[in-house]
Protein backbone atom coordinates (compact mmCIF):
# COMPACT_ATOMS: atom_id res chain seq x y z
CA UNK A 1 0.00 0.00 0.00
CA UNK A 2 1.69 3.41 -1.18
CA UNK A 3 1.13 6.15 0.84
CA UNK A 4 0.68 9.52 -0.52
CA UNK A 5 0.21 12.13 2.19
CA UNK A 6 -1.11 12.42 5.95
CA UNK A 7 -4.53 13.67 5.98
CA UNK A 8 -3.40 15.37 9.36
CA UNK A 9 -1.02 17.75 7.59
CA UNK A 10 -4.01 19.58 5.69
CA UNK A 11 -7.38 20.32 5.47
CA UNK A 12 -8.85 19.33 1.91
CA UNK A 13 -9.20 21.71 -0.97
CA UNK A 14 -10.10 21.87 -4.32
CA UNK A 15 -6.62 21.77 -5.36
CA UNK A 16 -4.56 20.00 -2.17
CA UNK A 17 -7.49 17.03 -2.35
CA UNK A 18 -7.67 16.18 -6.12
CA UNK A 19 -5.44 18.12 -8.38
CA UNK A 20 -5.66 21.31 -10.59
CA UNK A 21 -9.01 22.66 -10.27
CA UNK A 22 -12.20 22.61 -11.69
CA UNK A 23 -12.09 24.23 -15.27
CA UNK A 24 -14.32 23.11 -17.33
CA UNK A 25 -11.01 23.09 -20.09
CA UNK A 26 -8.28 21.76 -17.77
CA UNK A 27 -8.15 17.81 -18.36
CA UNK A 28 -9.95 15.80 -16.30
CA UNK A 29 -9.14 15.35 -12.32
CA UNK A 30 -7.59 12.00 -11.41
CA UNK A 31 -9.70 10.74 -7.81
CA UNK A 32 -7.16 7.68 -6.95
CA UNK A 33 -7.16 7.63 -3.40
CA UNK A 34 -8.52 6.62 -0.12
CA UNK A 35 -8.46 6.82 3.95
CA UNK A 36 -7.02 3.17 5.06
CA UNK A 37 -5.63 3.39 8.74
CA UNK A 38 -5.48 6.67 9.22
CA UNK A 39 -3.54 7.87 6.03
CA UNK A 40 -4.38 8.55 2.51
CA UNK A 41 -3.07 5.90 0.42
CA UNK A 42 -3.02 5.64 -3.42
CA UNK A 43 -6.05 3.80 -5.21
CA UNK A 44 -4.68 0.20 -6.90
CA UNK A 45 -7.85 -0.70 -8.63
CA UNK A 46 -7.83 -1.33 -12.46
CA UNK A 47 -10.97 0.39 -13.59
CA UNK A 48 -11.94 3.75 -14.20
CA UNK A 49 -14.94 5.50 -14.14
CA UNK A 50 -15.23 9.18 -15.90
CA UNK A 51 -17.89 11.60 -14.96
CA UNK A 52 -18.76 14.75 -16.95
CA UNK A 53 -19.29 18.66 -15.97
CA UNK A 54 -23.28 18.75 -16.01
CA UNK A 55 -23.05 22.34 -17.19
CA UNK A 56 -21.34 21.70 -20.71
CA UNK A 57 -20.71 18.18 -20.80
CA UNK A 58 -16.82 18.38 -20.54
CA UNK A 59 -14.65 15.53 -18.75
CA UNK A 60 -14.12 16.82 -15.47
CA UNK A 61 -13.48 13.37 -13.23
CA UNK A 62 -11.89 9.80 -13.61
CA UNK A 63 -12.61 8.36 -10.64
CA UNK A 64 -11.05 5.03 -10.19
CA UNK A 65 -12.97 2.54 -7.64
CA UNK A 66 -11.68 0.81 -4.84
CA UNK A 67 -11.48 -3.35 -5.76
CA UNK A 68 -12.63 -5.97 -3.47
CA UNK A 69 -8.78 -6.51 -1.75
CA UNK A 70 -8.84 -2.66 -0.93
CA UNK A 71 -11.78 -2.88 0.79
CA UNK A 72 -11.18 -5.42 2.44
CA UNK A 73 -7.96 -3.29 3.97
CA UNK A 74 -10.47 -0.34 4.64
CA UNK A 75 -12.60 -2.89 6.56
CA UNK A 76 -10.31 -5.23 8.51
CA UNK A 77 -8.77 -1.53 9.56
CA UNK A 78 -11.82 -0.46 10.82
CA UNK A 79 -12.59 -4.07 12.49
CA UNK A 80 -8.72 -3.59 14.31
CA UNK A 81 -10.18 -0.12 15.84
CA UNK A 82 -13.19 -0.51 17.23
CA UNK A 83 -12.86 -2.36 20.53
CA UNK A 84 -10.31 0.83 21.65
CA UNK A 85 -13.33 3.43 19.83
CA UNK A 86 -16.08 1.91 21.70
CA UNK A 87 -14.02 2.22 25.27
CA UNK A 88 -12.92 5.83 24.30
CA UNK A 89 -15.36 7.63 26.65
CA UNK A 90 -18.12 9.04 25.38
CA UNK A 91 -16.49 13.17 25.83
CA UNK A 92 -13.80 12.05 23.91
CA UNK A 93 -15.96 10.97 20.79
CA UNK A 94 -18.08 13.98 20.95
CA UNK A 95 -15.08 16.22 20.52
CA UNK A 96 -13.82 14.41 17.75
CA UNK A 97 -16.88 15.42 16.22
CA UNK A 98 -16.92 19.00 17.58
CA UNK A 99 -13.15 19.09 15.40
CA UNK A 100 -14.49 17.69 12.46
CA UNK A 101 -17.64 20.20 12.58
CA UNK A 102 -15.38 22.85 12.96
CA UNK A 103 -12.89 21.93 9.75
CA UNK A 104 -16.06 21.91 7.61
CA UNK A 105 -17.52 25.19 8.61
CA UNK A 106 -13.99 26.53 7.54
CA UNK A 107 -13.82 24.85 4.24
CA UNK A 108 -17.18 25.45 3.68
CA UNK A 109 -16.90 27.53 1.06
CA UNK A 110 -14.45 25.00 -0.82
CA UNK A 111 -16.67 22.26 -0.29
CA UNK A 112 -19.96 24.12 -2.16
CA UNK A 113 -17.40 24.53 -4.75
CA UNK A 114 -17.04 20.89 -5.45
CA UNK A 115 -20.54 20.24 -4.71
CA UNK A 116 -21.94 22.44 -7.31
CA UNK A 117 -18.29 21.58 -10.18
CA UNK A 118 -19.95 17.50 -9.75
CA UNK A 119 -23.62 18.06 -9.31
CA UNK A 120 -24.65 21.50 -11.08
CA UNK A 121 -26.80 22.65 -7.95
CA UNK A 122 -26.55 26.19 -7.09
CA UNK A 123 -23.28 27.66 -5.52
CA UNK A 124 -25.45 29.01 -2.65
CA UNK A 125 -27.19 26.15 -1.26
CA UNK A 126 -24.16 23.94 -1.78
CA UNK A 127 -22.70 26.36 0.61
CA UNK A 128 -25.30 26.21 2.70
CA UNK A 129 -25.70 22.69 2.64
CA UNK A 130 -21.51 22.14 3.76
CA UNK A 131 -22.49 24.48 6.90
CA UNK A 132 -25.61 22.67 7.68
CA UNK A 133 -23.41 19.32 7.41
CA UNK A 134 -20.80 20.86 10.18
CA UNK A 135 -23.78 21.89 12.02
CA UNK A 136 -24.91 18.25 12.29
CA UNK A 137 -21.61 16.87 12.84
CA UNK A 138 -21.66 19.70 16.34
CA UNK A 139 -25.33 18.83 17.61
CA UNK A 140 -24.88 15.16 17.05
CA UNK A 141 -21.64 15.55 19.66
CA UNK A 142 -24.10 16.80 21.95
CA UNK A 143 -27.04 14.74 21.64
CA UNK A 144 -25.19 11.50 21.39
CA UNK A 145 -24.06 11.69 25.23
CA UNK A 146 -27.86 10.95 26.25
CA UNK A 147 -27.56 7.39 24.40
CA UNK A 148 -27.12 5.39 27.34
CA UNK A 149 -28.69 2.36 28.73
CA UNK A 150 -31.70 1.91 31.30
CA UNK A 151 -31.95 0.10 34.97
CA UNK A 152 -34.21 -2.68 35.48
CA UNK A 153 -36.40 -3.25 38.40
CA UNK A 154 -35.81 -6.74 39.52
CA UNK A 155 -34.23 -8.43 43.00
CA UNK A 156 -32.80 -5.55 45.22
CA UNK A 157 -29.60 -7.95 45.78
CA UNK A 158 -28.65 -7.78 42.07
CA UNK A 159 -27.84 -5.55 39.03
CA UNK A 160 -30.01 -5.52 36.08
CA UNK A 161 -29.41 -3.23 33.33
CA UNK A 162 -29.88 -2.90 29.20
CA UNK A 163 -27.00 -1.51 27.64
CA UNK A 164 -26.64 0.24 24.44
CA UNK A 165 -23.23 -0.67 23.00
CA UNK A 166 -22.15 -0.18 19.22
CA UNK A 167 -22.69 -2.49 16.40
CA UNK A 168 -18.85 -2.45 15.58
CA UNK A 169 -17.82 -1.63 11.82
CA UNK A 170 -20.81 0.50 10.45
CA UNK A 171 -20.91 0.91 6.94
CA UNK A 172 -22.15 4.07 5.82
CA UNK A 173 -22.93 4.99 1.88
CA UNK A 174 -24.10 7.96 0.51
CA UNK A 175 -25.95 10.16 -2.54
CA UNK A 176 -25.18 12.58 -4.49
CA UNK A 177 -27.71 15.34 -4.39
CA UNK A 178 -27.43 16.43 -0.75
CA UNK A 179 -24.23 14.66 0.32
CA UNK A 180 -23.06 16.68 2.61
CA UNK A 181 -26.17 16.43 5.41
CA UNK A 182 -26.88 12.54 4.68
CA UNK A 183 -23.22 11.94 5.50
CA UNK A 184 -22.57 13.85 8.30
CA UNK A 185 -26.20 12.51 9.70
CA UNK A 186 -25.27 8.97 9.24
CA UNK A 187 -21.17 9.33 10.16
CA UNK A 188 -22.16 11.30 13.43
CA UNK A 189 -24.16 8.84 14.75
CA UNK A 190 -22.27 5.74 13.82
CA UNK A 191 -19.03 7.67 15.35
CA UNK A 192 -20.56 9.01 18.22
CA UNK A 193 -22.07 6.06 20.00
CA UNK A 194 -19.05 3.88 19.40
CA UNK A 195 -18.68 2.75 16.16
CA UNK A 196 -16.06 2.59 13.39
CA UNK A 197 -17.04 3.15 10.02
CA UNK A 198 -16.37 2.65 6.43
CA UNK A 199 -17.79 5.29 4.20
CA UNK A 200 -18.15 5.04 0.25
CA UNK A 201 -19.55 8.58 -0.77
CA UNK A 202 -21.51 8.26 -4.25
CA UNK A 203 -19.54 8.22 -7.35
CA UNK A 204 -21.61 10.74 -8.70
CA UNK A 205 -20.76 13.49 -6.72
CA UNK A 206 -16.62 12.36 -6.21
CA UNK A 207 -14.84 15.35 -5.18
CA UNK A 208 -17.41 16.69 -2.98
CA UNK A 209 -17.98 13.05 -1.20
CA UNK A 210 -14.06 12.69 -1.21
CA UNK A 211 -13.34 16.07 0.56
CA UNK A 212 -15.97 15.64 3.18
CA UNK A 213 -15.00 12.12 4.19
CA UNK A 214 -11.43 12.79 4.49
CA UNK A 215 -12.09 16.04 6.66
CA UNK A 216 -14.34 14.37 9.18
CA UNK A 217 -11.92 11.48 9.04
CA UNK A 218 -9.00 13.62 9.86
CA UNK A 219 -10.62 14.57 13.59
CA UNK A 220 -10.70 10.91 14.64
CA UNK A 221 -7.89 8.34 15.40
CA UNK A 222 -6.45 5.95 12.73
CA UNK A 223 -8.81 3.49 11.41
CA UNK A 224 -11.87 4.76 13.09
CA UNK A 225 -13.25 6.15 9.88
CA UNK A 226 -12.35 4.98 6.53
CA UNK A 227 -13.21 6.22 3.10
CA UNK A 228 -13.19 4.40 -0.19
CA UNK A 229 -14.51 6.08 -3.33
CA UNK A 230 -15.92 3.78 -5.49
CA UNK A 231 -18.84 2.96 -7.33
CA UNK A 232 -21.64 0.26 -7.11
CA UNK A 233 -18.59 -2.75 -7.32
CA UNK A 234 -17.16 -0.99 -4.39
CA UNK A 235 -20.74 -0.72 -1.86
CA UNK A 236 -21.10 -4.19 -2.82
CA UNK A 237 -17.93 -5.47 -1.77
CA UNK A 238 -18.19 -3.47 1.55
CA UNK A 239 -22.12 -5.05 2.37
CA UNK A 240 -21.04 -8.34 1.55
CA UNK A 241 -17.91 -8.35 3.72
CA UNK A 242 -19.06 -10.10 7.43
CA UNK A 243 -16.98 -7.66 9.47
CA UNK A 244 -20.05 -5.18 8.80
CA UNK A 245 -22.39 -5.48 11.03
CA UNK A 246 -24.82 -2.99 9.99
CA UNK A 247 -25.07 -1.05 6.53
CA UNK A 248 -26.70 2.77 6.57
CA UNK A 249 -27.53 3.65 3.09
CA UNK A 250 -28.69 7.15 1.57
CA UNK A 251 -29.90 6.68 -2.25
CA UNK A 252 -31.61 4.94 -4.92
CA UNK A 253 -34.68 2.62 -3.62
CA UNK A 254 -33.21 -0.01 -6.24
CA UNK A 255 -29.73 0.33 -4.51
CA UNK A 256 -31.56 -0.21 -1.53
CA UNK A 257 -33.19 -2.94 -1.80
CA UNK A 258 -29.83 -5.39 -2.99
CA UNK A 259 -27.87 -3.61 -0.10
CA UNK A 260 -30.93 -5.12 2.17
CA UNK A 261 -31.07 -8.47 0.38
CA UNK A 262 -27.16 -8.87 0.65
CA UNK A 263 -27.16 -7.85 3.88
CA UNK A 264 -30.17 -9.47 5.08
CA UNK A 265 -28.56 -12.71 3.44
CA UNK A 266 -25.97 -12.92 6.32
CA UNK A 267 -27.70 -11.53 9.13
CA UNK A 268 -25.97 -7.78 8.91
CA UNK A 269 -28.98 -4.78 9.89
CA UNK A 270 -30.25 -2.74 7.46
CA UNK A 271 -30.98 1.49 7.41
CA UNK A 272 -32.00 2.92 4.88
CA UNK A 273 -33.79 6.36 3.29
CA UNK A 274 -34.53 5.53 -0.42
CA UNK A 275 -36.30 7.38 -3.44
CA UNK A 276 -39.50 9.57 -2.90
CA UNK A 277 -42.68 10.20 -5.17
CA UNK A 278 -44.19 12.71 -2.62
CA UNK A 279 -47.57 14.17 -3.28
CA UNK A 280 -49.04 17.76 -2.54
CA UNK A 281 -52.87 18.14 -1.55
CA UNK A 282 -53.88 21.17 -2.39
CA UNK A 283 -57.32 22.15 -0.54
CA UNK A 284 -60.02 24.85 -1.58
CA UNK A 285 -59.57 27.85 0.34
CA UNK A 286 -56.14 28.70 -0.15
CA UNK A 287 -54.62 31.42 -1.52
CA UNK A 288 -53.57 30.21 -5.66
CA UNK A 289 -50.40 32.65 -5.50
CA UNK A 290 -48.98 30.91 -2.35
CA UNK A 291 -49.99 27.45 -3.24
CA UNK A 292 -48.05 27.84 -6.53
CA UNK A 293 -45.14 29.39 -4.95
CA UNK A 294 -45.26 26.15 -2.35
CA UNK A 295 -45.38 24.09 -5.25
CA UNK A 296 -43.04 25.20 -7.51
CA UNK A 297 -40.14 25.34 -4.02
CA UNK A 298 -40.83 21.93 -3.87
CA UNK A 299 -40.70 20.95 -7.29
CA UNK A 300 -37.55 23.03 -8.67
CA UNK A 301 -35.13 23.42 -5.31
CA UNK A 302 -31.87 21.74 -6.70
CA UNK A 303 -33.73 21.37 -9.92
CA UNK A 304 -36.41 18.67 -8.53
CA UNK A 305 -33.50 16.62 -7.23
CA UNK A 306 -34.59 15.91 -3.32
CA UNK A 307 -35.98 12.53 -2.01
CA UNK A 308 -38.50 15.01 -0.77
CA UNK A 309 -39.08 17.02 -3.73
CA UNK A 310 -42.58 17.42 -4.40
CA UNK A 311 -43.69 15.32 -8.34
CA UNK A 312 -47.59 14.66 -7.47
CA UNK A 313 -49.56 17.54 -7.40
CA UNK A 314 -53.44 17.26 -6.40
CA UNK A 315 -55.47 20.17 -7.02
CA UNK A 316 -58.80 20.65 -5.61
CA UNK A 317 -61.08 21.77 -8.38
CA UNK A 318 -62.26 25.52 -6.95
CA UNK A 319 -58.63 26.65 -6.98
CA UNK A 320 -56.75 24.33 -9.93
CA UNK A 321 -57.68 26.89 -12.59
CA UNK A 322 -55.67 29.81 -10.21
CA UNK A 323 -52.89 27.43 -9.12
CA UNK A 324 -51.85 26.14 -12.44
CA UNK A 325 -51.91 29.51 -14.16
CA UNK A 326 -49.73 31.08 -11.10
CA UNK A 327 -47.44 28.06 -11.40
CA UNK A 328 -46.51 28.05 -14.66
CA UNK A 329 -45.64 31.87 -15.04
CA UNK A 330 -43.51 31.09 -12.24
CA UNK A 331 -41.97 27.97 -13.98
CA UNK A 332 -41.46 30.17 -17.37
CA UNK A 333 -40.02 33.21 -15.21
CA UNK A 334 -37.55 31.04 -13.89
CA UNK A 335 -33.74 32.09 -14.82
CA UNK A 336 -31.78 28.55 -15.92
CA UNK A 337 -28.16 28.66 -16.21
CA UNK A 338 -24.65 28.80 -14.73
CA UNK A 339 -25.12 27.22 -10.72
CA UNK A 340 -22.14 29.51 -9.67
CA UNK A 341 -24.03 32.75 -10.87
CA UNK A 342 -25.95 33.95 -8.08
CA UNK A 343 -28.76 35.06 -10.18
CA UNK A 344 -29.54 31.66 -11.64
CA UNK A 345 -32.59 29.91 -10.09
CA UNK A 346 -32.66 26.59 -11.48
CA UNK A 347 -29.27 24.81 -12.35
CA UNK A 348 -28.81 21.38 -14.79
CA UNK A 349 -29.59 18.24 -13.78
CA UNK A 350 -26.56 15.95 -12.58
CA UNK A 351 -25.80 14.60 -15.95
CA UNK A 352 -27.08 12.97 -19.30
CA UNK A 353 -28.54 9.71 -17.79
CA UNK A 354 -30.76 11.72 -14.69
CA UNK A 355 -32.08 14.10 -17.87
CA UNK A 356 -33.06 11.20 -20.16
CA UNK A 357 -35.41 9.73 -17.25
CA UNK A 358 -36.75 13.53 -17.16
CA UNK A 359 -37.56 13.26 -20.43
CA UNK A 360 -39.06 9.73 -21.25
CA UNK A 361 -41.56 10.86 -18.10
CA UNK A 362 -42.38 13.69 -19.69
CA UNK A 363 -42.52 12.58 -23.48
CA UNK A 364 -44.39 9.37 -22.39
CA UNK A 365 -47.27 11.60 -20.19
CA UNK A 366 -47.23 14.31 -23.24
CA UNK A 367 -48.12 10.97 -25.36
CA UNK A 368 -50.71 10.15 -22.99
CA UNK A 369 -52.68 13.15 -22.63
CA UNK A 370 -51.04 15.27 -20.64
CA UNK A 371 -50.73 19.15 -21.27
CA UNK A 372 -47.53 21.17 -20.79
CA UNK A 373 -48.02 24.54 -19.46
CA UNK A 374 -44.52 25.33 -19.06
CA UNK A 375 -41.41 23.65 -20.03
CA UNK A 376 -41.55 20.20 -21.09
CA UNK A 377 -38.59 19.68 -23.46
CA UNK A 378 -34.23 19.99 -22.84
CA UNK A 379 -32.62 23.29 -23.16
CA UNK A 380 -30.60 23.33 -26.48
CA UNK A 381 -27.54 24.43 -24.65
CA UNK A 382 -24.37 22.33 -23.74
CA UNK A 383 -25.38 20.30 -20.16
CA UNK A 384 -28.04 18.58 -19.11
CA UNK A 385 -30.52 21.60 -18.75
CA UNK A 386 -34.21 20.94 -18.74
CA UNK A 387 -37.00 23.56 -18.12
CA UNK A 388 -38.91 23.89 -15.79
CA UNK A 389 -41.91 22.20 -16.58
CA UNK A 390 -45.73 21.80 -15.58
CA UNK A 391 -48.15 19.17 -16.48
CA UNK A 392 -51.83 19.47 -16.72
CA UNK A 393 -54.21 16.54 -16.66
CA UNK A 394 -51.81 13.87 -15.57
CA UNK A 395 -53.67 10.63 -14.36
CA UNK A 396 -52.63 7.67 -12.12
CA UNK A 397 -51.22 5.20 -14.80
CA UNK A 398 -48.92 7.85 -16.04
CA UNK A 399 -44.80 6.93 -15.15
CA UNK A 400 -44.74 10.36 -14.58
CA UNK A 401 -46.86 9.89 -11.56
CA UNK A 402 -46.00 6.45 -10.44
CA UNK A 403 -41.76 6.49 -10.51
CA UNK A 404 -39.69 8.64 -9.55
CA UNK A 405 -38.56 11.46 -11.81
CA UNK A 406 -35.71 13.48 -9.95
CA UNK A 407 -36.43 16.42 -12.47
CA UNK A 408 -38.15 20.06 -12.22
CA UNK A 409 -41.17 18.56 -13.12
CA UNK A 410 -44.83 19.63 -11.11
CA UNK A 411 -47.50 16.76 -12.81
CA UNK A 412 -50.83 18.00 -11.83
CA UNK A 413 -53.99 16.04 -12.08
CA UNK A 414 -57.50 17.96 -10.52
CA UNK A 415 -59.74 16.38 -7.90
CA UNK A 416 -63.32 17.11 -7.10
CA UNK A 417 -62.81 17.33 -2.81
CA UNK A 418 -60.00 16.80 -0.50
CA UNK A 419 -60.64 13.31 0.12
CA UNK A 420 -60.09 12.19 -3.36
CA UNK A 421 -57.10 14.05 -3.27
CA UNK A 422 -56.02 12.63 -0.07
CA UNK A 423 -56.66 9.15 -1.30
CA UNK A 424 -55.00 9.66 -4.54
CA UNK A 425 -52.02 10.97 -2.41
CA UNK A 426 -51.76 8.17 -0.35
CA UNK A 427 -51.54 5.72 -3.16
CA UNK A 428 -48.33 4.43 -5.01
CA UNK A 429 -44.90 2.71 -3.92
CA UNK A 430 -43.42 5.01 -2.09
CA UNK A 431 -43.88 6.83 1.43
CA UNK A 432 -41.12 9.02 2.23
CA UNK A 433 -43.33 12.48 2.89
CA UNK A 434 -46.29 14.91 1.84
CA UNK A 435 -47.59 18.33 2.31
CA UNK A 436 -50.69 19.21 2.67
CA UNK A 437 -52.03 22.96 2.42
CA UNK A 438 -55.50 23.30 4.08
CA UNK A 439 -56.82 26.33 5.75
CA UNK A 440 -59.24 23.83 7.80
CA UNK A 441 -57.67 22.24 10.64
CA UNK A 442 -59.53 18.85 10.62
CA UNK A 443 -58.46 18.37 6.88
CA UNK A 444 -54.66 18.83 8.51
CA UNK A 445 -55.42 16.41 11.27
CA UNK A 446 -56.80 13.90 8.72
CA UNK A 447 -53.86 13.94 6.68
CA UNK A 448 -51.87 13.78 9.38
CA UNK A 449 -53.55 10.59 10.45
CA UNK A 450 -54.21 8.91 7.00
CA UNK A 451 -50.72 9.26 5.09
CA UNK A 452 -49.28 6.45 4.89
CA UNK A 453 -45.58 8.14 4.85
CA UNK A 454 -42.43 9.12 7.42
CA UNK A 455 -43.62 12.78 7.16
CA UNK A 456 -46.43 14.84 6.79
CA UNK A 457 -46.31 18.64 6.67
CA UNK A 458 -48.81 20.96 6.71
CA UNK A 459 -48.86 24.56 5.18
CA UNK A 460 -44.60 24.18 4.63
CA UNK A 461 -43.35 22.33 1.62
CA UNK A 462 -40.04 22.27 3.49
CA UNK A 463 -39.48 22.99 7.05
CA UNK A 464 -39.43 21.27 10.31
CA UNK A 465 -37.74 21.36 13.74
CA UNK A 466 -33.97 19.44 14.29
CA UNK A 467 -34.49 16.40 15.96
CA UNK A 468 -37.19 14.78 14.80
CA UNK A 469 -37.67 11.19 13.78
CA UNK A 470 -39.57 9.58 10.76
CA UNK A 471 -39.50 5.79 9.32
CA UNK A 472 -39.95 6.18 5.56
CA UNK A 473 -42.07 3.34 4.28
CA UNK A 474 -42.67 0.92 1.51
CA UNK A 475 -40.00 1.47 -1.42
CA UNK A 476 -38.46 4.74 0.30
CA UNK A 477 -36.57 2.78 3.01
CA UNK A 478 -36.94 1.55 6.68
CA UNK A 479 -35.62 2.61 9.87
CA UNK A 480 -35.14 5.83 11.11
CA UNK A 481 -33.11 8.61 9.23
CA UNK A 482 -32.35 11.03 11.69
CA UNK A 483 -32.70 12.22 15.02
CA UNK A 484 -32.69 10.74 18.39
CA UNK A 485 -34.04 7.44 16.73
CA UNK A 486 -31.30 7.33 14.55
CA UNK A 487 -28.37 7.39 17.69
CA UNK A 488 -30.50 4.49 18.96
CA UNK A 489 -30.71 2.51 15.44
CA UNK A 490 -26.73 2.95 15.44
CA UNK A 491 -26.58 0.76 18.86
CA UNK A 492 -27.31 -2.92 19.68
CA UNK A 493 -29.04 -3.42 23.26
CA UNK A 494 -27.38 -5.73 25.73
CA UNK A 495 -29.23 -7.18 28.84
CA UNK A 496 -27.12 -7.79 31.93
CA UNK A 497 -27.92 -9.42 35.37
CA UNK A 498 -25.48 -9.34 38.16
CA UNK A 499 -25.92 -11.07 41.47
CA UNK A 500 -23.15 -11.21 44.27
CA UNK A 501 -20.72 -14.61 44.10
CA UNK A 502 -21.29 -17.64 46.58
CA UNK A 503 -18.18 -17.71 48.78
CA UNK A 504 -16.89 -20.14 51.18
CA UNK A 505 -18.57 -19.91 54.64
CA UNK A 506 -15.91 -17.74 57.21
Amino acid sequence: MTTTSDPTTAAPTPTDALGEGSGAAAAPERLAAHVVGGRVVDARGGREVVRFSPVDGAPTVVLVPADADEVAEAVGAAHAARRTWRRTAPGARAAALRTAAARVREQADELGALLTADTGRLLTTSVESARVAADILEEAATTGLGATGRTLAGDPLALDVVRREPHGVVAVITPWNDPYPAAAGLLAAALVTGNTVVHKPSERSPRAGWALGRLVAEAFPPGVLEVVNGDGGTGAAIVADPRVALVAQVGSSATGRAIAAAAGARGARVLRENGGKDPIVVDAGVDPAWAAQQIATGAFTNTGQLCTSVERVYLHEDVADAVVDALAALARDMRVGDPTDPATQLGPLVDETQLAVVEEHVDAAVAAGARVLAGGHRLDRPGAFYAPTVLDGCTADMTVLTEETFGPVAAVTRVPDFATALELADTGAYGLAATVLTPRLEHALEAAETLDVGTVKVNAVFGGAPGGSADPRRESGAGAGYGPDLLAAMTVLKAVHVEAAVTPAG
